[in-house]
């Protein structure tokens, strides 16, 4: 199983800080390299983290408040320059395709685009795919999933046991088939093992809701917001917002097996251990980023 890596571009919330800038983050799985949201500042990010984003495939918007989407102009016009050659794939929730459209009105965006307004499972390929809820944000707003396929492996020691030729039949058995070779019957199961998928949820801006716990269900890795400690519960709820405890409960309930933090608040800019302290008395394997943060998974 191919891993997923995770590069944080932007772990900030509203208001960047000099260690902190707006979100972005890239998620890169085989010849994907898909990134969620465009905060000001990302093209920049890109440089500092030294990956090129000529790479990009695809783009997710979680919502169009400016702090995750200020990026975007100046993304289109560095691809331009860098001559950039594939479609670009944007994603976004309801509105994307006419934000897009004032964007164009904006700058010469001369790279070729594809804005898609989805919500549910929006795009499937033989080895994962992508699937979106809608959170509560007061204005549209999505949260995203990446499921890796569950793969059938074939067994190389008992193939090589069994002295099998390296041929078509192979990819049967893979697929399922029993075969026959030299008249005696190879049935898939006894020569196959099920290499378990992966799956990453990344949640970003929303209030507490049963929605968040949906999406995130069994997920190897859980990408949360964590915009408040839980003395300001009533400032998250006004503002629309989750708070330290409520990211973790999130966790604790969907059974995750980790948790990362971040759109923190410049408030806690010099001591977000706070934030982190407070999520792993619910749910332990809980981990705050910082701006250019990557893992594996």
């Amino acid at each position: 199983m191919e891993n997923v890596k995770i590069s944080f571009l932007g772990t900030g919330n509203a208001v960047p800080t000099e260690k902190r800038n707006h979100t972005a983050i890239l998620l890169s799985f085989k010849n994907e390299n898909i990134l969620l949201d465009c905060g000001e500042g990302t093209q920049r990010q890109f440089k500092i983290a030294r990956i090129s984003p000529n790479k990009i495939t695809r783009i997710l918007i979680t919502h169009w408040h400016g702090d995750h989407i200020l990026g975007l102009p100046g993304l289109f016009q560095t691809l331009a320059m860098s001559e950039y050659s594939k479609t670009l794939h944007i994603y976004g929730p309801k509105g994307t395709s006419h934000y897009i459209s004032l964007l164009k009105n904006l700058v010469n965006i001369s790279i070729p685009i594809e804005v898609k307004e989805i919500s549910g499972k929006f795009l499937e390929t033989p080895d994962f795919f992508l699937e979106a809820h809608q959170m509560e944000h007061g204005i549209a707003t999505l949260a995203y999933s990446l499921v890796i396929k569950d793969q059938i492996r074939i067994d190389k020691a008992k193939i090589k046991k069994l002295k099998l030729p390296n041929s078509p039949l192979l990819g049967k058995l893979q697929q399922g088939q029993d075969i026959i070779i030299n008249n005696k019957k190879i049935k898939s199961k006894s020569v196959t093992y099920l290499e378990k998928g992966k799956k990453v949820t990344i949640i970003l801006d929303t209030s507490f809701t049963n929605k968040t716990i949906d999406l995130a269900k069994n997920s190897d890795l859980l990408i949360c917001e964590s915009t408040f400690s839980k003395e300001e519960e009533s400032r998250a709820k006004e503002y629309k917002h989750l708070t330290s405890v409520q990211a973790a409960t999130i966790a604790k309930k969907a059974k995750v097996k980790q948790l990362i933090l971040t759109h923190i608040s410049q408030r806690y800019e010099n001591n977000p251990e706070i934030i982190e302290g407070e999520a792993k008395k619910i749910f332990k394997n809980t981990k705050i980023v910082k701006d250019f943060d990557s893992l594996i998974v």
